[in-house]
């Protein structure tokens, strides 16, 4: 497996990169910084695109988003190139919009939670195979912004019908408590469903999920 790794502490770079030599995996580049790991991923060309680059989120020179942005651009020059984002920080947005473009060759490990080196390699394999290694903090992470992103969607009316549901009312109730009609209380509570992707089924287990959903981000 050939890798190349930007990481802007010099000690964890230096560190990942004796780990994968002493496994027998070929470290391509060592890099501080994104602009570099996407010059040293081209150089490679020549020789074949490594098959992955272990990449911080937030690299020098703002600290921000650098790394998703030069693993965005990589991935969209090198498809089949693996990337794992190796990070302290949980950002749902970033895994995101990478996982826009497919879960294929994607990882999102935090620093702090990786148990053992034998962890870090094996996800590291699996997504230079094309596999996928995602934190489970992460895949909670971006549950809940979807669903926060879903409850944003609603109309003023659609969360008030919600919130009525949540105290428990029948839509009678709530169609008495905001002087609508039956008719349009079941229309704003199908929004609500769609809105929220509660697939048709049992409106009892839509209603409980919708209100569960309400009552977590209350």
């Amino acid at each position: 497996m050939r890798v190349v790794i930007a990481e802007d502490s010099a000690i964890l770079r230096a560190g990942l990169a004796q780990l994968l030599t002493l496994r027998g995996h070929e470290v391509s580049a060592q890099v501080a910084d994104a602009a570099a790991a996407i010059a040293a991923v081209r150089e490679c060309e020549s020789d074949g695109v490594p098959d992955a680059v272990v990449m911080d989120i937030r690299l020098p020179p703002t600290f921000t988003d650098e790394g998703i942005r030069a693993a965005l651009e990589l991935r969209a020059a090198y498809p089949k190139l693996g990337v794992l984002v190796f990070s302290q920080y949980i950002e749902a947005r970033f895994a995101a919009r990478l996982l826009e473009h497919g879960a294929s060759g994607f990882g999102y490990l935090l620093k702090d939670r990786v148990a053992d080196v034998s962890e870090f390699v094996d996800a590291l394999g699996r997504v230079a195979a094309g596999g996928t290694a995602l934190d489970p903090e992460i895949v909670t992470a971006m549950l809940n912004a979807n669903v926060d992103r879903a409850l944003a969607s609603l109309t003023p009316r659609e969360y008030e019908v919600l919130g009525l549901m949540a105290e428990g009312r029948s839509n009678a109730a709530i169609g008495r408590a905001l002087v609508v009609s039956d008719g349009a209380v079941e229309k704003h509570i199908g929004n609500v469903f769609s809105k929220l992707g509660l697939e048709p089924g049992a409106d009892e287990h839509r209603r409980v999920v919708a209100v569960l959903r309400y009552l977590e981000r209350r």
